[in-house]
């Protein structure tokens, strides 16, 4: 089994020692659970987290096909305004796919955290981008360029959130190495995570997310 994938950074918000946690999700289709039939890494993190502490609530607002861009219109005051005590951020994939430069995705980033930093007491975990350049639907000519922009991508996003003191759980790192390997971890559609996928990375995203609230593994 591989380690945690946690790149550490000074723990935002305060550790949550006892009570239900109120928990908002932000990001695109790998936290709605795109290519799942129970559930992406979101679902599954809750799963754990309500198992430890009983009457937690979910507000998963990740959309699929989401940017940067459309999560801070749609999905960032709508997550502020829950008052979260835990908020997880994965979002990034699909800026590459729609264009945006990294410049305008670290802008955006940058702004995503700063508000939730600014404006709510919530601790926050953000994923990094996963490396899925070898899925099944990105023809073979492609791969490495693609996985070029997803490093390139993730550097920066790493670089944002360590100015703001937010851990990252690198799924990066993790896709990576197991995904070659592993077809049965991508869906049907050849580009989302399978129901395996899935559980592979909230299994490895959990010590990180109960390090970040206070929970002992």
């Amino acid at each position: 089994m591989l380690g945690a994938g946690c790149k550490q950074a000074k723990s935002s918000g305060t550790a949550m020692t006892s009570g239900p946690i109120v928990y908002v999700a932000l990001g695109d289709s790998t936290g709605a659970g795109v290519g799942a039939r129970e559930g992406g890494y979101v679902a599954r993190l809750f799963k754990r987290l309500a198992e430890r502490r009983p009457q937690s609530k979910l507000s998963n607002l990740c959309v699929s096909g989401a940017t940067t861009e459309d999560l801070i219109r749609d999905q960032l005051q709508k997550g502020v305004a829950l008052n979260p005590d835990l908020v997880t951020v994965g979002i990034g994939i699909n800026d590459i796919g729609h264009g945006l430069t990294l410049e305008q995705f670290a802008k955006n980033y940058d702004q995503i955290l700063s508000t939730l930093k600014a404006k709510t007491h919530a601790t926050i975990v953000v994923t990094n981008i996963p490396d899925i350049s070898t899925a099944p639907r990105i023809p073979s000519s492609m791969r490495s360029q693609y996985q070029r922009q997803i490093d390139e991508f993730c550097k920066r996003l790493e670089e944002i959130a360590k100015q703001h003191e937010v851990a990252v759980f690198d799924v990066y790192t993790i896709t990576k190495q197991e995904l070659p390997s592993h077809p049965e971890y991508f869906s049907g559609d050849g580009f989302h995570p399978s129901d395996q996928g899935y559980e592979l990375w909230a299994s490895q995203m959990w010590p990180t997310v109960a390090q970040a609230v206070g929970l002992a593994e």
